[in-house]
């Protein structure tokens, strides 16, 4: 009996892959580990970079195998630096690979290296994947990455494994720590104390979160401000016309204050009407 191959068959299996996915398939050099999903988020952050005089910064090298995916998919004027705690893979270095040997939650080592080193435009921490080891690379490394950089937090799965210092909604961990850059990114329109802009505020564009991977664009910012073009179609009538002026004034004060104390408390508030 001749099995039956379906037009839908044949388009999955001729699905156009990434550069950096083939070069994993069909390697039969040093060994690669990674997640099946994560080939996407490469092509969608760092195509952008090939073929470009740039510094890339990996923690974390194991077997050395993606030191050399990462030269063939971004070409010869790729500078490649590595990190790693394993002595032995101070083997791995040669043109345009150095490698620096060290635990990524040593602060004073991190400082070294980031003296010697360039600005980095893609930090790619593929480590240890400790709560300690992703938070202290972040804070250490994350400043000297150029604008327009991209930084890249892998395996943050690890922040619910036990093993590793995670749980769900556990305090410390690196997903826990990250949340509070979408506040961070959002303070330009803070009308709050507690929230100000700060450097992470105004170098990036954007967050995204994928499975068990955090991206951080980098792009220098200044506050944004609201445009309108084009021509009113109709009017908006005001509210509270019935009180007059004064009545809507002491009215939008006490939602305020109602809305202060519900916020002391994290309670939900409600909007003005």
């Amino acid at each position: 009996m001749k099995a039956k191959i379906s037009m839908e068959n044949i388009t999955l299996a001729n699905k156009d892959i990434s550069d950096l996915e083939k070069y994993f398939k069909n390697n039969n050099d040093k060994l690669i580990l990674k997640w099946s999903h994560y080939f996407d988020i490469y092509e969608r952050h760092f195509s952008r970079f090939r073929n470009k005089e740039i510094v890339i910064l990996e923690v974390g090298i194991s077997q050395g195998g993606s030191l050399q995916m990462w030269k063939n998919y971004f070409g010869d004027k790729a500078k490649i630096y590595g990190i790693d705690i394993d002595a032995r893979c101070k083997d791995f270095e040669e043109e345009n690979i150095q490698i620096f040997i060290g635990s990524q939650s040593d602060r004073k080592f991190l400082e070294q290296v980031k003296s010697e080193i360039p600005p980095i435009d893609i930090l790619i921490d593929d480590g240890g994947h400790t709560m300690k080891q992703q938070i202290t690379t972040y804070k250490m490394l994350f400043e000297h990455v150029k604008n327009n950089g991209v930084y890249l937090c892998e395996d943050v799965h690890t922040s619910y494994w036990l093993k590793w210092g995670g749980g769900f909604k556990r305090r410390g961990t690196f997903i826990e720590f990250s949340k509070s850059f979408i506040d961070q990114l959002q303070a330009f329109h803070s009308r709050q104390k507690g929230l100000k802009a700060n450097n992470f505020t105004k170098s990036v564009d954007s967050i995204h979160y994928y499975d068990s991977v955090i991206v951080i664009e980098k792009r220098a910012r200044e506050k944004p401000y609201e445009l309108k073009s084009g021509e009113v179609q109709f009017s908006i009538d005001k509210k509270f016309t019935f009180i007059g002026k004064l009545g809507e004034q002491i009215a939008y004060g006490t939602f305020l204050i109602i809305n202060r104390v519900l916020k002391f408390f994290r309670l939900p508030g409600y909007t003005w009407p």
